[in-house]
Formats: structure tokens, sequence, C-alpha cells
């Protein structure tokens, strides 16, 4: 079933809030279950469909994400004053504080997990989710806060002084990445630890970054006593140096946003779909844990588009990269029947909105009819359309959407 035609804003510029909106509605309500029918439980399912209780198979970070998302939404239903999903339905930070909660059921009564990169993500969504709590007037989470607690000595005893610093991927310590040191810098800027995120960022710049093509490689292992470079380049890992680079600002780390971004824009975009050519249409990754790391790179990418630390061509770039992306994502978009949820699939009921994995193809090829969807990818679509609706306000004068 095809997509029938995008909102469009009162001008006939895309209304992104709105498609945001649409992509919320179809990952809460597809994806979205109570653990075991627990009241006042929330997760998502990894896959739907599928006959398994939701979190089986078990993703973390992919949850850690989903509260990302929900706090977009939520920042976005202050602004405008109306509910995501309606005003009989949870908020969404309503559901993000029961997904953080449920996190902890799922995970056996504990954030802690073996992937430092895992927990990293999560702290920083519940940041995010603590200022969305304060922004909005509501009394602060001791759960929250014992989170923090938790989750914050993780993050300094996996940062150490082997292989000359940076972090650790996973508790088994013979790998040190972009994916757990870039999270891990910005979760220390963002708590107060300038020094320890600087330290961080410097070892990736020294170690990790790959100046020909301007951007940072995936890892390095411990073998033999040698370092061993892991030289994949994934979207992913350029988004949270982007962030922590920008948290920390300095006109160095400024300067080596700005041209991140640059080399994202060259090195890191592909054609688009058909009616996209010519656009900064960044690439996708897969499906699986691949399908939320163009999603998160677009995430920092609306971030430097509302820094105007940056001289104003790499804004220019980096909103260009989150449009023209958005776009291609959503021009790709098709619709499914959830006869699990009841629904009849049309869009004026939302039906299942169903994106690609992948930006540059359409969502009828990484999605052919009967094929089960995957929470990544479609948490990814949603993260992008979150930030497509921040870039759109930035020429708009009236509330922000920083958090």
């Amino acid at each position: 079933m095809s997509a029938p035609d995008a909102p469009q804003g009162t001008t006939g510029t895309p209304d992104w809030a709105a498609r945001a909106d649409h992509g919320a509605r179809s990952v809460t309500r597809h994806f979205g279950r109570r653990l075991l029918s627990l009241p006042g439980t929330h997760l998502a399912a990894s896959v739907r469909p599928s006959t398994r209780f939701p979190g089986q198979p078990w993703n973390y970070w992919w949850q850690a994400h989903y509260v990302d998302c929900l706090v977009d939404a939520g920042l976005r239903e202050m602004a405008s004053g109306s509910r995501f999903d309606g005003g009989d339905r949870p908020s969404a930070g309503r559901l993000a504080s029961r997904l953080v909660t449920t996190v902890r059921l799922r995970n056996f009564l504990r954030y802690v997990n073996s992937y430092f990169d895992d927990m990293a993500w999560l702290a920083l969504a519940v940041l995010r989710l603590d200022a969305l709590a304060e922004k909005a007037h509501q009394p602060g989470r001791r759960r929250n806060a014992r989170l923090q607690k938790s989750l914050s000595p993780q993050f300094e005893s996996a940062s150490t002084d082997d292989m000359g610093g940076g972090t650790f991927w996973s508790t088994k310590r013979d790998f040190k990445n972009t994916p757990a040191t870039a999270p891990v810098a910005l979760h220390f800027a963002r708590t107060g630890k300038p020094e320890r995120a600087q330290g961080l960022l410097d070892w990736l710049d020294a170690t990790l970054f790959e100046p020909t093509r301007g951007l940072y490689l995936d890892g390095a292992w411990i073998k033999k006593g040698k370092l061993v470079l892991a030289e994949e380049v994934y979207t992913y890992n350029q988004g949270p140096v982007l962030g922590a680079l920008l948290e920390l600002g300095g006109d160095a780390n400024l300067a080596r946003a700005a041209a991140l971004v640059g080399s994202v824009a060259e090195h890191l975009t592909v054609p688009g779909p058909p009616g996209t050519q010519g656009k900064l249409v960044l690439r996708g990754e897969g499906a699986g844990d691949g399908g939320l790391f163009t999603g998160i790179l677009v995430r920092y990418l609306a971030l430097a588009a509302g820094d105007v630390r940056l001289p104003a061509p790499t804004r220019a770039t980096a909103g260009r990269l989150v449009l023209d992306t958005a776009e291609a994502l959503w021009a790709g978009r098709t619709t499914r029947a959830d006869a699990a949820n009841g629904n009849s699939g049309k869009y004026d009921d939302d039906g299942w909105l169903i994106f690609s994995a992948e930006p540059q193809r359409p969502a009828a090829e990484t999605y052919p009819a009967g094929t089960a969807v995957e929470l990544s990818t479609q948490l990814q679509a949603w993260m992008v359309l979150e930030a497509a609706a921040r870039v759109q306000l930035l020429s708009v004068p009236g509330p922000s959407l920083e958090l």
C-alpha cells in the first residue's frame, strides 16, 4: 500500500512537526507495549509483527534511543500545547518515564549492562528527560538520579589510560572505540566534567581520526600488546563526536566541528530516491543495529544547524543534511495494515506508517509486503523527522526545542 500525500504547512512547505507526530504514533502504537501486561510499564518490541513479548530479543540501546525520541516529542508537545497522540493518550514525557522504569525491570532490575556505549546512550537520554521535566515544572525523579549514580562510575572505570586513553566498548576491555568514547565524552561534558570530556575527544582525534576524509574510524583493538585499528567508518560515529565538540565549545573544538560537518557532507552522502536528486541525503547503514546509525548522526547535525558559534555556511550545510535526509525518508515511506492492532491501514487513522531502513531506498524495497519491520529503523526515521522539525523551527520565531 503506498502512502498518501504528505502534510504541508500553510505556505506549502513541509510541516515537519506534523510528520514527526506521524512517526511518533507509528512507533508508539505499533511497537509500544506493556511488559508482561504490568500496569505502568512501557517497552518497545524489537520487531513487528511478533508473537514475543516486548523486549525480546533484548536491545537495551534501542530502548535508550526510544527515550530520546520521546523527549523530542515531549518538547514539541510543550511548544504546541497538544499531545502528539491526542489528549486521551499518555504524553510523550509520561511514556518516556514509564520506559526508563521498564528498562530496569527488563534488564533484571539493574541499569548496568556489559556495554559502555549502551549505558552512555541511556544516561544521555535520561539527562534530557530530566531537563524536560524541569522545563515542564514537573517534580524531579529520584529514579533518574539513581540511574545516573549507577551508571556514571561505569564511565569512569571504562575510560582508562590503556592505549593512551579512550573508553572501552565492553566489559571485555579489549576494544576502545568511537561509539563508546564519544557518548561518554558527551556525558562527561553535560555533567560538569569538561576536562575528562576533552581528554576523550583529544584521544579520538589522535588515534581514530582519519585525516584524508576528515572522519572518525570505528575503533582500536589491543592485540598482542599492539594497537590494531578497526578502519570502518560509520555514520553514527561522527554524530556524538560532533555533539561533544559543540557541548564543550572553544575555538579549537568548534573548528573541528565545522570541519566534521563538511566531511560528512562530502563523504557520507548518496543519491536519494526519485525526486531527491541533487540533495544532501545521508547514506543508511542497513537494518539491525545499523538501522539507528544515520538517525544518531542527524540528531547532532540538527544541533550544529542551530549553533550560532559555527560559520553560517556550516550551519546551512548541517540543516540541509537534516532536511534532505528527512525528505528522502518521507518520500520513500509506505503504509501497511496492522491487523494485530485492529488498524485498517488508512492514512487518516495513521495505519502503520513504515519507513525505509535506508534513506536512499524506498521502504517498499527494504521492507517488502509481508516482511517483519525492525524497531531500530523506525526509531531512526522518527529521530530524523524530529531533527527536521527542530531545524525548521530555527527560522520561525517562537518556543525553542533546544534541550
